[in-house]
């Protein structure tokens, strides 16, 4: 008798390569968070682990969920993140100057976060359904580009532009997926020309701009709006090649670097582990990454490609901007770094992310689509 026969068939089908990897970030990103407390499992660590346990189980039921189910509750979905958005505006709660959550007693909901998957979801759907002729045809974009500018609006007036460029991109990459050509994403990367002028004079506060002026010229501001990117160069380069150690970080312990569990967790990371410890971080999300890719491109179904795509270059999109705007190559726009950052908002759209691609994997292996008919 094999020792893989004395395994629950459904336990030997979960994808445990994946399930280890992401364990393996998380992980580490506790170690990170409970060095940036100054060695306590608390106020970070403790909760954040409880958070992606818990998570990770919610991923595993969700790839459970049959894909034609997902597909078919797109809609509603989106439709339910809108209306809940424009709830935010309306008796919304703030938190550092931003109208970006609701509070349902026993958790704070920020829908946002959930859009950045529906309007992939709802944008898979519609060219899943849209017959293949018609894909370059004006009846392809203009639904495509409502259904991508309706909650991108309500985001940027919470206002929330990091999570703004999530939703619009990761709209716009499964739009490209579906087969619309490049000379359209051309133009409308032209005709965004006065849609942001008019962001920038009209709806954007005056923090924001400062710090996409300060990215320009971080130096003009050291003590001021260029003080967070200042303190994260200083604590990546201060930790070398192979880091300060362990707990001996100095710029996070001693306060000098903003958000050090947060936005800028792996400046602190980096600080105390080095080019080394970065050098591994990324590598991680590279395999994690090649995961999701593979996942997309062996989907069976075309709302499992355009999905999967969308989502991988959602939590891409995450990974990237984060990494540019610890290094000063980006604006301070509040994206979090995944597995790492602190917060259940965000980690929850990661997971999800995960949970359905992990789903579409699962149906690609068993070449069954079960569901409503």
């Amino acid at each position: 008798m094999s020792a893989t026969s004395l395994i629950p068939r459904p336990l030997a089908e979960l994808p445990w390569r994946v399930i280890l990897l992401v364990t393996f970030i998380a992980v580490f990103g506790l170690a990170v968070l409970y060095s940036a407390a100054g060695g306590s499992l608390e106020p970070w660590a403790m909760k954040q682990g409880v958070r992606f346990f818990v998570l990770l189980a919610g991923a595993l039921v969700l790839s459970r969920v049959p894909m034609r189910l997902i597909e078919r509750t797109a809609l509603p979905f989106y439709l339910a993140l809108v209306a809940l958005l424009v709830i935010v505006e309306l008796i919304g709660a703030m938190r550092g100057g931003s109208q970006r959550w609701i509070s349902l007693g026993v958790i704070t909901l920020q829908p946002s976060e959930l859009m950045k998957v529906a309007i992939v979801l709802i944008l898979a759907r519609f060219y899943t359904l849209l017959p293949a002729g018609q894909v370059r045809a004006i009846g392809a974009i203009w639904p495509a580009l409502a259904l991508i500018g309706l909650p991108a609006a309500l985001v940027l007036i919470q206002p929330d532009l990091g999570t703004t460029l999530t939703i619009v991109f990761g709209g716009l990459v499964v739009m490209f997926l579906a087969g619309l050509p490049l000379r359209l994403f051309i133009g409308a990367g032209l005709a965004a020309i006065p849609v942001a002028l008019f962001a920038w004079f009209v709806t954007m506060e005056e923090y924001q701009r400062k710090r996409v002026m300060t990215f320009l010229d971080p130096e003009s501001d050291p003590l001021g709006t260029g003080y967070h990117i200042s303190q994260s160069k200083i604590a990546i380069g201060s930790g070398g090649i192979d880091g300060k150690g362990f707990l001996q970080g100095s710029q996070s312990h001693l306060d000098y670097l903003p958000e050090g569990h947060t936005d800028f967790v792996f400046a602190t990371m980096a600080e105390e582990w080095g080019l080394i410890g970065g050098f591994i971080v990324i590598a991680l999300f590279a395999l994690l990454l090649r995961w999701a890719t593979l996942v997309s491109l062996n989907a069976s179904t075309r709302f499992g490609k355009l999905a999967g795509g969308g989502l991988t270059m959602v939590i891409f999109f995450y990974i990237a901007l984060n990494l540019m705007m610890v290094m000063g190559l980006a604006p301070v726009v509040g994206i979090p770094l995944p597995f790492l950052s602190y917060g259940g908002s965000s980690m929850m759209t990661i997971m999800i992310c995960i949970g359905l691609l992990m789903g579409i994997n699962r149906t690609a292996r068993t070449g069954v689509q079960r569901g409503l008919s």
